[in-house]
């Protein structure tokens, strides 16, 4: 029951903490100047494709893939990062936290 209790409060605290993030790219004449944001795409996908199909031994190959696929959003895009209030980076900050800390241990030390 902790396990999924933890799980929530990660997912509530990446969705606090995402809120005032965003990923914008830029919008090319030609598909050639576009790539990275293609890409990035195929990569992530075949990432999570590898994560899923792929017998246990082999699954660091999606792991590679995805974070080579968060390279290129980097690269290609440009984050926009509005003001956040210290309530809202707090909340998700202690749900990040005790929601870690219940999935990996399946009770919260306080």
């Amino acid at each position: 029951m902790g396990i999924l209790i933890g799980l929530g409060l990660l997912a509530i605290g990446f969705y606090f903490m995402s809120q005032n993030i965003y990923f914008t790219t830029n919008v090319y004449p030609y598909w050639w100047r576009g790539i990275a944001a293609d890409a990035s795409v195929f990569v992530l996908t075949g990432g999570m494709v590898s994560l899923f199909f792929l017998p246990r031994r082999e699954k660091a190959l999606g792991w590679i893939l995805i974070g080579m696929g968060a390279l290129l959003i980097f690269f290609g895009s440009r984050a926009v990062l509005n003001p956040t209030s210290l309530w809202q980076f707090c909340l998700s900050l202690g749900c990040f936290v005790g929601g870690y800390q219940l999935f990996n241990t399946g009770r919260l030390n306080i």
